[in-house]
């Protein structure tokens, strides 16, 4: 088990979401009939942090995730996180509702 610690400590929501996208990283790989050590392997990792991964620890790096996801074949998907911000782009709607006047020249 993690030892807790700033470094690895999430609310509970986003404990959750972490445990349903290892799941999806796990079920990705069985439908393609990879094996842990395949993945790791071809992710240039070991078989301890592929496995972390699929367990939804908060302690897999970025890239390890990205060389996961390039090993599946699912690289693009990284494309897609952020990709529909609702509420930045509600913000960013907001701040051009102030109109300014153009200077006279």
């Amino acid at each position: 088990m993690t030892r807790f610690s700033k470094a690895n400590w999430l609310p509970r929501q986003l404990e959750e979401r972490l445990r349903v996208v290892g799941e999806q990283f796990r079920l990705a790989r069985l439908r393609r009939n990879l094996t842990i050590e395949q993945v790791a392997e071809r992710a240039q990792c070991s078989r301890l942090t592929v496995a972390k991964l699929e367990k939804g620890l908060p302690t897999v790096s970025l890239g390890v995730v990205l060389r996961v996801l390039y090993a599946l074949q699912l690289d693009e998907d990284i494309l897609r996180l952020a990709q529909d911000d609702k509420l930045g782009r509600i913000i960013q709607d907001l701040e051009l509702k102030d109109r300014k006047r153009a200077s006279r020249k």
